[in-house]
């Protein structure tokens, strides 16, 4: 099968993030940046297809500036055959921008299969993969837990709260992958040293009009230290007292 991957580079989860001066973004100094961890899931599904086929072809595609090529070169580093990095001073916010930047790139590609992380760690949008299918006139189905495709056909697994549905389609389609689908493989030095030789073809990206812009960003407010008021059967009426009067959660 020929699958294309589109993958976002995003902060580490775990990192301390700090509102940068203007006010409307993150402050970048000094926050470590990798692949998107659903982008990686994506990656990984997309490597488990071709290899159960035993052919086939992984194209991964990022869209922003020129250190979007670090993840790009992970993604084959993992096995990717070739990626395709789309040129943008920055990322936009506005995920139907960036879907018509992707459709546009895509859709001579003659792919079976686009796969999507679920959603982006930094904006959660879930936007790009949906507004990418659409804009490419193929199906869609979103956070795809479990994946199998054959002879044109593909089944996928998603879960709901409390029970879990299966669906079937037919390619060429778009799947946007959640956790569950498999863990990422961790690039080997083969893996690694064999990337820098692979292609990665550098273009200007075709973006849409940017109508979704953030105008402010704000941190959440720090927590209030707690207090112990008492142990055991005795502190419980003082406990009620507070949560009725103070907190107002009874």
């Amino acid at each position: 099968m020929k699958i294309a991957v589109c993958i976002k580079r995003t902060p580490d989860s775990e990192s301390r993030f700090k509102i940068a001066a203007s006010g409307a973004a993150i402050d970048e100094t000094g926050l470590k940046f990798d692949m998107d961890d659903f982008a990686g899931y994506a990656v990984e599904a997309a490597l488990q297809l071709n290899e159960k086929t035993g052919g086939g072809e992984t194209v991964v595609y990022a869209l922003g500036p020129d250190n979007v090529q670090e993840s790009l070169r992970k993604a084959m580093s993992m096995g990717a055959d070739r990626a395709v990095h789309l040129k943008a001073d920055a990322i936009p916010v506005d995920g139907l921008a960036i879907a018509k930047a992707l459709a546009a790139e895509l859709k001579a590609g003659g792919y079976d299969l686009v796969l999507f992380g679920k959603h982006a760690f930094d904006t959660s949008g879930a936007v790009v993969g949906t507004a990418t299918a659409t804009l490419l006139g193929i199906a869609c189905v979103t956070a795809a837990s479990e994946l199998n495709v054959a002879n044109g056909e593909g089944m996928a697994r998603r879960e709901l709260e409390g029970a879990a549905e299966m669906v079937s389609f037919r390619l060429p389609a778009v799947v946007t992958i959640d956790e569950g689908v498999a863990r990422p493989r961790y690039p080997s030095l083969k893996g690694i040293m064999a990337a820098k030789k692979k292609p990665l073809e550098s273009k200007p990206a075709q973006l849409g009009t940017v109508r979704v812009t953030v105008q402010k960003m704000e941190l959440p407010p720090e927590r209030p230290a707690g207090r112990i008021i008492g142990e055991g059967v005795a502190a419980v009426p003082e406990l009620v007292k507070l949560l009725q009067n103070e907190a107002k959660v009874l």
